[in-house]
């Protein structure tokens, strides 16, 4: 799976952050950077929605049955009213409130200098296409990822952008080389140590697990005739196993939603205040 900031420069073959830049009369350097300036915020909101189970399920059955694919396949269409109306929709289950949304939108603009206002109208388009993208990995319909700044001025001005602001390691330094990390040392290692099993093969994570089945069965991918159904399902597993095994997939969540992007530790913790600030406080009892 690729992080959410990869992801999204693939969306239209590539031509995303063209067509972007077009729509909002920037650079495309600029339209580069205000994109991977929201993306930890994406990144945050789906992570959230992963801990309440009714949020996420409402969330991956609006993007199953809104058919949010066109939009990353041609950006073109996040820019109609009804694209605005879908993206919104998403902004509301991600973000919660217009509050969280202005405020990210603000906390962009400080970090790249374009205007918040830009931003505003920038939100609910890229929820569309981010949206879509999940989509398409999830179902295995993605393209092989393509760089549309390869060999580019601009790929190494952006680069360089993401590095100086903190959305990207510095490169380090190659490692010395060991004298000992050669084919003959090896082959020698190898004829002298005792054999290791070999390792049963692992299953897929993102084939088989719940989430990749539960989007299955919301788009009919999962249905079988009534003569290939499952065998009934064994009995539950402890409490134990089973609080491991919502763990496990929530990791798996996590990383699937990872932003991709090493972000400045005080534009990530500005953010994270945004969504504990307004988060809706709980009813008291009476």
């Amino acid at each position: 799976m690729l992080p959410l900031f990869d992801m999204m420069m693939q969306a239209q073959n590539g031509a995303a952050m063209e067509a972007v830049a077009r729509q909002f009369n920037l650079a495309q350097e600029q339209a580069t950077k205000a994109m991977a300036a929201l993306m930890p915020a994406f990144s945050a909101g789906l992570k959230r929605s992963t801990s309440n189970p009714y949020d996420f399920v409402g969330l991956m059955q609006a993007v199953a049955s809104g058919n949010y694919a066109r939009y990353f396949e041609d950006m073109s269409r996040a820019f109609t009213p009804e694209g605005i109306s879908d993206g919104n929709n998403i902004l509301a289950q991600l973000f919660g409130s217009k509050e969280v949304s202005r405020a990210v939108a603000a906390q962009a603009a400080q970090m790249t200098g374009i205007g918040q206002d830009i931003y505003k109208q920038m939100l609910p388009v890229l929820a569309d296409t981010l949206m879509g993208g999940l989509f398409k990995q999830t179902t295995g319909q993605m393209a092989s990822p393509v760089n549309p700044f390869v060999n580019t001025a601009m790929g190494e001005s952006i680069q360089k952008w993401l590095e100086s602001t903190g959305f990207a390691p510095k490169p380090k330094a190659a490692p010395e080389p060991n004298i000992f990390d050669n084919p003959f040392t090896q082959a020698m290692q190898l004829m002298f140590s005792v054999p290791k099993p070999e390792p049963a093969p692992q299953p897929n994570p993102f084939l088989d697990n719940p989430f990749t089945k539960a989007f299955q069965e919301m788009m009919g991918l999962g249905q079988q005739p009534a003569a290939q159904q499952p065998a009934p399902k064994a009995p539950e597993a402890p409490k134990e196993e089973a609080k491991a095994n919502a763990e496990s997939y929530a990791a798996m969540l996590n990383a699937m939603f990872d932003s991709g992007l090493e972000v400045q530790k005080s534009y990530q913790k500005n953010l994270e205040a945004i969504f504990e600030t307004y988060r809706p406080k709980p009813s008291s009892e009476t």
